[in-house]
């Protein structure tokens, strides 16, 4: 994959109110009982930022992966498992779906049985719950939060950056401090850039659309090449080209003309980008959990 695939020059993914946020979590976090953060199902690594793990640490955590009816079912339970053996608590869900509040309120109570219990020891059983709620731009907190409620109660919107100050939601026996979305610094991989480019965490007017699409076709080729073949009716030579000749093959397919017969590859870019995000090449999980596995085993022989 390129390492062009992002417009440095432009790039301004980590703006100032980030920055607040995360100053705004330290100040915040002696003040709750655990930390659920939300993490993207396709991208469950990627979506994890380790600014908010470092601050988190000392609390219970419960890793809610949302927007699991777009991800690989096989890879998601995969993913709960190594998020559970890692000694945090871990659900998947889809925010948008009836029913996934009460499977989420039971993980929470799970999770925070020790604390509940030394409550009610002390005669404080029935206390409120306060649930710091953290994750990235755009991995659906206001819509989780919102169906939490039962009502519409924080913003939501399709984009990133919508949320931007902290708020308190109380829903039943909990208080929920809904935190605004945010990323960190400096990326470990490109790869991780990418995959939160691709989810759209990361806003489309820094990015080069066309590059973008290279490396989700490239990445597809790889992991998922019967589900391209199956969506854009692609021969078995096709599968093998190169992302850009790919780019115009599947261009041209559609029907993305230009003067003098050539591919409106960004046309063809802005397509494919948006058919990934609306999940119309199926469910897709772009990592797995044996492969960070592979990458610590690494880092601990180095």
């Amino acid at each position: 994959m390129s390492n062009d695939m992002i417009n440095r020059r432009n790039i301004q993914w980590f703006p100032g109110h980030m920055m607040k946020t995360l100053r705004l979590m330290e100040a915040n976090i002696k003040n709750v009982d655990a930390v659920l953060q939300l993490l993207d199902a396709r991208i469950p690594m990627s979506s994890l930022n380790p600014e908010i793990q470092r601050i988190t640490e000392q609390k219970p955590r419960l890793y809610v992966m949302n927007k699991a009816d777009l991800a690989d079912p096989a890879l998601t339970n995969a993913w709960v498992k190594y998020f559970r053996a890692s000694g945090a608590g871990c659900v998947a869900i889809s925010a948008k779906q009836k029913g996934s509040a009460a499977q989420v309120r039971t993980a929470i109570e799970k999770e925070l049985e020790d604390l509940i219990a030394r409550r009610a020891i002390k005669g404080m059983g029935g206390a409120r719950i306060r649930v710091m709620v953290v994750g990235i731009p755009n991995v659906g907190k206001s819509t989780f939060i919102n169906n939490f409620a039962g009502q519409v109660r924080a913003k939501a919107a399709d984009r990133p950056g919508v949320t931007r100050g902290k708020q308190w939601v109380t829903v039943g026996n909990y208080d929920l401090l809904d935190m605004p979305g945010v990323l960190w610094k400096k990326f470990d991989s490109l790869e991780t850039a990418t995959n939160l480019a691709f989810i759209g965490s990361i806003k489309d007017d820094i990015l080069d659309i066309e590059e973008l699409a290279m490396g989700l076709l490239s990445q597809m080729q790889k992991i998922y090449p019967e589900k391209l073949a199956e969506r854009y009716k692609l021969s078995e030579e096709q599968l093998q080209l190169g992302p850009w000749e790919l780019l115009e093959a599947i261009g041209r397919k559609r029907g993305m003309l230009i003067s003098g017969g050539e591919v409106n590859t960004e046309r063809a870019a802005i397509m494919l980008v948006d058919e990934f995000r609306a999940s119309k090449w199926g469910r897709i999980t772009l990592e797995k959990p044996y492969q960070m596995e592979q990458t610590q085993e690494q880092e601990v022989q180095e």
